[in-house]
């Protein structure tokens, strides 16, 4: 059984956005089943994978905000910083040989639900236009030149 399961509750809209959240929720459970199996090796290799992905899925909405002309991205960057600087803290504590995996994969289902239905939800509508008139504009011109 799953420690937490993806629904559409959590959905942007955004599919793209959408396939990233599901796979930090694939992540957080992978965590909590290494950690349920004591697999140190396996919980710092999930650990790593987590960390390393978070930061490309927080570039990667930045840089669709800041194309979107959302008005806070200034803002929900600086909550991004503060959350990597957090999981940050939890990886040097696995490395000092710390068990942190059961309170993170908690902290990060809860950060990550509030994140998500209070802070991504509000960028979805520029990020959707955007991404809509890019592929529009893709298609257009593959087809009139």
């Amino acid at each position: 059984m799953s420690y937490w399961t993806w629904d559409d509750s959590l959905s942007v809209g955004i599919d793209v956005i959408d396939g990233q959240h599901r796979r930090i929720v694939d992540y957080i459970n992978e965590l909590d089943a290494a950690r349920a199996s004591r697999d140190q090796d396996k919980i710092t290799e999930i650990l790593m994978g987590l960390v390393d992905y978070t930061r490309t899925h927080f570039a990667f909405e930045e840089d669709m905000m800041q194309q979107a002309g959302y008005p806070l991205s200034a803002s929900h960057k600086r909550v991004h910083d503060a959350f990597t600087a957090h999981i940050d803290k939890y990886a040097a504590q696995h490395d000092a040989g710390q068990d942190v995996s059961r309170k993170l994969a908690s902290e990060l289902q809860i950060w990550l639900t509030n994140h998500i239905k209070n802070d991504d939800r509000d960028y979805a509508p520029y990020a959707s236009k955007v991404l809509s008139q890019s592929w529009l504009k893709r298609t257009l011109g593959r087809f009139f030149g």
